[in-house]
Formats: structure tokens, C-alpha cells, sequence
């Protein structure tokens, strides 16, 4: 039974919904260039540090991204001093070792498998929700694993929303950031995501894109 507070939040949700579509918003021009048509993936960065403030204002836009039963398992560790940087470097491929190491800040984008845990807190409309993933670590992987790699394209775009530049890295050793930074804990390493400002002369040609005619279709 749903209590007069929630019953009230949740027709206020649906009125500023409802506020809100009525107001036919559509992204100006300068934030799809912002965060899609002209932003790219960057490899060098200038000597500028990341406030704190800034990341902070990226999560907290990043974390708004809507994820099934608002699962949330992204996890987030923000590598910025040498020691971490240190640690984090014997994992990547020699090629990337550099753009790391330049980068003021470098965020290890995981997942968490026990995610479930929290549904009590985050999923309240289903208290028996977290029955779902509880002895089902099938269910728990590819919902963490999915919605987390989900959030982590939330991050990106909310990073270039922030002001930051982005460039997002896979190559590297799972297995072995795994073992440094979440040994014994129920977190995964996805992605790396270099923050900062960039050195722009290091970018070079747009590659090609898929046409819509190419990989889209209507049924």
C-alpha cells in the first residue's frame, strides 16, 4: 500500500512531466555540437587540473540517466594522482599507457554485480525486487554489466556537458585493474574514460559514420 507522500510525489512527478512536454524543448544547435556532432575523442590534454567541483557536477548530472528498475551499478574511480596513475598503468596496452598518463584525470568506469542490494533503496515502488538477481548471478551480471555500460555513455556526455573533454579507452587488461583496485569487493571494470582539457593538435580526421539507409529499418 503506497503511503498519501508517495501518492503525492508521484502526481507531482506527473505533472512536471506533463509541464514539461508541453514545452516541445529540442537541443539548440550549440549543445549537438556540444555533445555529438563536433565533439570528439581526444588523446593529448593540456597541463590543466579537474576540480573536484567538476566531477562532482558531472555525477550529478550523469546519475539523472534512467536505467531498468533504476538499478544504478555504475561505479566510479577517479585516478588522478601518480601513485594511482602508478597502479593503473601496468594494465593498459603500451599505446594507451601515455594518453593516461597525460590526462589529468582518468576514471575507471565499473559495474557493480551486487547492485542489487541497494533495490530496496532505489527501486521502492518493488520492496521484493532484489528477489530477481539474489541467487541468479546470471541475471545480476548482464543487468549490472548492461546498465552500467548505459550510465557509463550517460558519463561521457554528461563530462562534455561540464565543459570536459573525453576520450574513452578499452584497451587494457580487465582482469588486472580488477585484481588492483577491486580485489575481494563485488566490482567489475568496464571502461576508462580520460577527463580533462585537450590538447586539441593531436586529434586528427573524423572517421566515417553509418548512413541511416545503412544499419536502420522500420518494420
Amino acid at each position: 500500500m503506497m503511503s498519501d507522500a508517495d501518492l503525492a510525489a508521484d502526481a507531482a512527478a506527473r505533472e512536471a512531466a506533463k509541464a514539461l512536454q508541453l514545452e516541445n524543448l529540442r537541443a539548440d544547435e550549440t549543445t549537438l555540437r556540444l555533445l555529438f556532432t563536433e565533439a570528439r575523442t581526444h588523446y593529448g590534454w593540456q597541463d590543466q587540473d579537474v576540480p573536484d567541483e567538476v566531477l562532482k557536477d558531472l555525477y550529478e548530472i550523469a546519475k539523472m540517466g534512467p536505467t531498468s528498475m533504476n538499478q544504478q551499478p555504475m561505479r566510479v574511480v577517479f585516478i588522478r594522482s601518480d601513485d594511482a596513475k602508478d597502479r593503473l598503468e601496468p594494465a593498459l596496452m603500451e599505446a594507451n599507457r601515455p594518453k593516461m598518463r597525460s590526462a589529468p584525470v582518468t576514471a575507471i568506469i565499473a559495474y557493480d554485480l551486487n547492485f542489487w542490494e541497494e533495490l530496496p533503496k532505489v527501486f521502492p515502488p518493488n520492496p521484493a525486487a532484489q528477489d530477481i538477481f539474489k541467487n541468479n548471478a546470471t541475471a545480476a551480471q548482464v543487468n549490472a554489466f548492461r546498465n552500467g555500460t548505459l550510465q557509463g555513455a550517460y558519463f561521457m556526455l554528461a563530462a562534455r556537458a561540464v565543459g570536459l573533454d573525453v576520450g574513452a579507452m578499452s584497451g587494457f587488461d580487465n582482469a588486472k585493474v580488477d585484481e588492483e583496485f577491486f580485489h575481494g569487493t563485488s566490482l567489475k571494470s568496464n571502461f576508462l574514460v580520460n577527463l580533462g582539457y585537450a590538447d586539441t593538435d593531436r586529434i586528427f580526421r573524423r572517421l566515417p559514420r553509418f548512413d541511416y539507409t545503412d544499419v536502420c529499418q522500420t518494420l
